[in-house]
């Protein structure tokens, strides 16, 4: 009893990261949302990845394909976040959130209403079986990553959870705080990896409609669903049924938008944007073509090296292929002028580093001279350029010069080693429509004697070999984050490095880098923040792990007008088919 009674007070009816909370106590609903939507209606959507079957139920695994949308619409947590503001979290299943004064703990209440699909009261014991079953070997691999620096969950109660940590992370509050939550009867006496056919019983709105695994896949929103009076879910979730369409090929899908098969699809390829969206479909108004703004910074955006291929381990290999990529040609030939080139790995962002470091990188660079490259301290590097005075030309005899320094050189028709073997090297894609921006690469590549294959896979066969790090070069994409933080070490980190399915594609192992990632995570300002990731962003690019490609600050988005209304504010930080999922509305059609 004396446990229970060392609760802290409650009232804490959101959390901050760094203390900047938008909405008070007593708010009704976030501002970017129409409070009256009326419900009902379907809205029809297509994955934003090449996706074309799904085979489980159970997207916290590592192996198969989820459908989308079950992670966002199926399952909740105790904190929610919304698409104003960064780094902070507002009661969901919990109605209140308290934080150690030390910021080792954080204590959530749960609220009482909270009820599972199959009816079933959200309990304590939920959170702590959600959150051991995630941290077990039979989840997949980035859970026990990220929420490394959880030391137990522990039950106070019926609804009271406490999660300890081993460090003062301040975003660890957030972090657990965003754990997905679900009934300990899911899959009861299964072990977790085996539960994929089972239909999931989490707290959100929606359920799919049916048990068949397969290619499209729809969800039923729930008429019994405990949260709609809550201030942050009024005015969301309108639709009845929200359907995500899958097709074999991105031809197929663009075609299935003029056809009328779905309502939405957010557009990557900007010469089908430049080509393809006109006709008669868009001359009747029937499709709508629109350039939606934002305010996240660019998006990450390359073609990665696996450094666990011996010939991509040397730097000066990784930094020579880099300037094979003719940016301004693309540019200008096929992207129509509508791209950027990628600087850095926070492009756009606060977090970019630019120029020489100043006294504030200095501060957290200068402990880790020994273990960094000379150059992290000078000019950092900006992406190869074409541009006059430089050439592809010029930039190849660069090339020429750091591979023959590598012990690379041409002889006998091709680039070789010292042991006589070919440069070879694979890239890997589950996406044909952006093979034709390679070819310019393969052939500067081939001026140089490196012979670059292309292996086109489907997305199933992709996404297990990116798993298993069983390829030499891809092209991966990450989404821009306003506020990075723990989910860096499962990017970037030495540990995830060695891990089967994390995020760290590149083999990434050094122990600076694992330093300023503390650093960030450690961050108490704003200001200490943006510090240290500008540090990181700095010693990143000095480790030439990719070559950059191309970001863009709209998205571009052909959408179906007629039957949905729109909110009238268009928040700064959303991805537009979750954003028209979550707060569009449908309308009656015309007749």
């Amino acid at each position: 009893m004396a446990w229970l009674m060392a609760v802290p007070a409650w009232g804490a009816h959101a959390y901050a990261q760094f203390g900047d909370i938008r909405y008070g106590p007593g708010f009704t609903h976030f501002d970017y949302v129409n409070p009256d939507a009326p419900k009902g209606g379907e809205i029809r959507l297509v994955p934003p990845i090449a996706v074309t079957q799904f085979d489980k139920f159970n997207p916290f695994t590592l192996k198969g394909t989820p459908p989308a949308g079950l992670t966002e619409l199926v399952f909740e947590s105790l904190l929610t976040g919304n698409l104003q503001e960064p780094a902070t979290g507002y009661g969901l299943l919990a109605e209140d959130v308290q934080v150690a004064p030390d910021g080792r703990s954080a204590t959530f209440r749960l609220r009482p209403q909270a009820r599972f699909s199959n009816g079933l009261p959200v309990l304590a014991a939920d959170v702590v079986h959600s959150f051991e079953t995630l941290m077990s070997p039979r989840a997949a691999p980035q859970y026990r990553t990220l929420l490394a620096d959880v030391a137990r969950v522990v039950a106070l109660g019926e609804r009271v959870v406490r999660f300890d940590f081993s460090s003062d992370n301040r975003e660890l509050p957030l972090m657990v705080g965003g754990i997905p939550v679900f009934s300990r009867a899911w899959g009861a006496g299964k072990p977790f990896d085996q539960v994929t056919t089972d239909l999931p019983i989490g707290s959100g709105p929606y359920q799919p409609s049916s048990a068949r695994l397969g290619r499209d896949i729809t969800y039923v929103r729930r008429a019994d669903y405990w949260g709609w009076e809550l201030p942050v879910r009024r005015g969301m979730y309108n639709f009845d049924r929200i359907t995500y369409k899958l097709y074999l090929d991105d031809a197929a899908r663009f075609e299935g938008l003029k056809a009328g098969e779905y309502d939405l699809k957010r557009e990557f390829i900007s010469r089908n944007w430049a080509r393809q969206y006109r006709g008669r479909a868009f001359d009747a108004g029937e499709v709508r073509k629109r350039v939606f703004e934002h305010r996240y910074p660019g998006d990450f955006q390359g073609y990665i090296f696996n450094l666990r291929s011996p010939k991509l381990k040397d730097i000066r290999v990784r930094q020579a292929l880099a300037l094979t990529m003719d940016f301004e040609w693309l540019n200008r030939q096929m992207f129509y002028g509508l791209y950027a080139r990628v600087q850095g790995w926070f492009p756009g962002s606060d977090f970019q580093a630019v120029g020489a470091p100043k006294a504030d990188e200095l501060a957290l660079l200068e402990p880790l001279r020994a273990q960094l490259r000379p150059e992290v301290f000078g000019e950092v590097p900006l992406s190869p350029s074409t541009a006059p005075p430089s050439s592809l030309r010029e930039n190849l005899r660069h090339a020429r010069a750091l591979l023959a320094d590598a012990g690379w050189t041409y002889r006998d028709g091709a680039l070789r080693n010292a042991k006589g073997e070919a440069f070879v090297l694979e890239y890997l894609t589950a996406q044909p429509s952006g093979v034709r921006l390679v070819l310019p690469m393969q052939a500067a590549m081939a001026k140089l004697g490196i012979a670059l294959t292309v292996r086109t896979v489907d997305g199933a066969l992709y996404q297990q070999r990116m798993d298993d790090f069983n390829f030499e070069l891809a092209s991966l994409r990450i989404p821009a984050t306003l506020t990075p933080g723990s989910e860096l070490f499962e990017r970037f980190g030495s540990k995830a490095a060695k891990t089967p399915g994390s995020a760290n594609y590149w083999g990434i192992e050094d122990p600076a880098v694992d330093a300023l990632i503390r650093h960030a995570t450690a961050a108490t300002t704003r200001e200490q923040l943006d510090s240290a990731l500008r540090a990181l962003d700095r010693v990143l690019r000095l480790g030439y792990y990719a070559i950059p490609q191309w970001t863009s600050r709209n998205f571009l988005v052909g959408y179906r007008p007629e039957g949905f209304g729109l909110p009238p504010v268009v928040p700064p930080y959303y991805e537009p088919d979750s954003w028209a999922a979550v707060t569009w509305w449908a309308v009656p059609k015309n007749p």
